[in-house]
């Protein structure tokens, strides 16, 4: 019996467009999913829109982020970390290869999964050969400019999450990030929905798409995830 595979997304920016600040992988949103998948006994690779070195959110790696969820133990530990030393390009990635799909968050990739053609085009192939497509946070910007064959956007008419305003303004980001990303869901026709308090763990699933709306959802949307796969015979 195959093994299951799912693939990991990551940014490659490093930092805000409009600001100085600092951004990247927001960490716990690999590491959480990775926990939940591995005890699940799936294997993972990681990829990115260029592939390479991933930059790091610092916000993610503070000790106080660090100790949650056990965050810690997995950028202590030098072979996992090694995995984000040099990524797959996405442009490289078979969708044969792989039963899931999910996009990770942090700021970054509000710049750069909006621009890739490729990762766009994986999307849209995972989704269309009944494959799981997932995201958590921000990662969500990554469906956004997903067409499918028939020139729909992915979204449309979809339940989904991602990070919200109101959390984006709890972050003190608003001002720097360069879109709205609950407002561009609900434009493309998606039917967003949120948690009823900001920064609580939410997950929608709608057939084979699951979205989290912020790094609090990775584990649960990876526990979504887990349990598609093991209902789908290998």
């Amino acid at each position: 019996m195959a093994k299951k595979r799912i693939l990991i997304v990551v940014t490659n920016v490093p930092e805000y467009d409009k600001v100085g600040y600092r951004t990247g992988l927001w960490l716990g949103e690999l590491t959480h999913f990775w926990d939940v998948a591995e005890r699940a006994g799936f294997s993972m690779d990681i990829a990115s829109p260029v592939g390479g070195r991933i930059p790091l959110d610092p916000e993610s790696l503070s000790h106080e982020v660090l100790a949650e969820l056990g965050t810690g133990e997995r950028y202590e530990d030098r072979e996992f970390m090694n995995l984000l030393e040099d990524t797959r390009r996405i442009s490289e990635v078979s969708v044969e290869d792989y039963d899931a799909i999910y996009l990770t968050g942090g700021h970054g990739v509000m710049f750069d999964f909006p621009q890739s053609q490729d990762l766009e085009t994986l999307m849209a192939r995972f989704y269309e050969s009944d494959r799981i497509v997932s995201t958590v946070c921000h990662g969500a910007t990554g469906l956004l400019n997903v067409r499918l064959s028939d020139g729909e956007p992915l979204v449309r008419g979809k339940r989904v999450t991602g990070f919200s305003w109101p959390e984006e303004k709890l972050a003190q980001r608003a001002r720097a990030v360069p879109y709205n990303l609950q407002e561009e869901l609900r434009k493309l026709g998606a039917d967003y929905r949120t948690a009823d308090r900001p920064f609580e763990s939410f997950v929608i699933e709608d057939g084979n798409l699951i979205t989290g709306q912020n790094p609090g959802s990775a584990a649960a949307v990876a526990e979504a995830v887990v349990r598609k796969l093991e209902a789908v015979p290998a």
